[in-house]
């Protein structure tokens, strides 16, 4: 079968590829290509927005092209078919409900960083009333 004939990765298809390490290592995986509103990867739906979807789209089963991402040298594309999964009706939802959470830990993480500098910058915060403080003093005789 020649170079045309064969198929490519687009939206929509199901796509098999080997992911090759900087060790000629490969790992295999397999997803089908969606739209980014769709995207769903713990159920195997990659958005087509990802650098691996960008990398690889257009290509052709059998190609190999550069992927660099972290230990990840390159690409093999070993087979490409029509999509074979539906995206879930409140995939949108859950990714929000994610990035949602995501960004609650990060804030909070945030909040004890600040905490944490307060007390090493400008000394320890006093929570105990100074028992030597007028002010404290008068409100404790009361």
């Amino acid at each position: 079968m020649g170079e045309t004939q064969r198929a490519r990765v687009g939206l929509g298809c199901h796509v098999e590829v080997e992911l090759i390490d900087d060790q000629g290592q490969a790992e295999r995986m397999a997803f089908d290509l969606v739209p980014a509103h769709a995207a769903d990867f713990d159920r195997g739906l990659l958005a087509e927005t990802t650098p691996l979807a960008k990398a690889i789209r257009g290509k052709p089963a059998g190609a190999v092209v550069p992927y660099v991402q972290g230990d990840i040298r390159r690409v093999r594309i070993v087979a490409v078919r029509a999509g074979e999964m539906e995206a879930a009706p409140d995939a949108a939802a859950r990714r929000q409900a994610v990035l949602d959470e995501a960004r609650r830990k990060a804030e909070q993480t945030n909040a004890e960083m600040f905490a944490a500098s307060f007390s090493g910058k400008w000394g320890d915060y006093q929570i105990d009333p100074d028992p030597d403080d007028d002010s404290t003093a008068a409100g404790r005789a009361e």
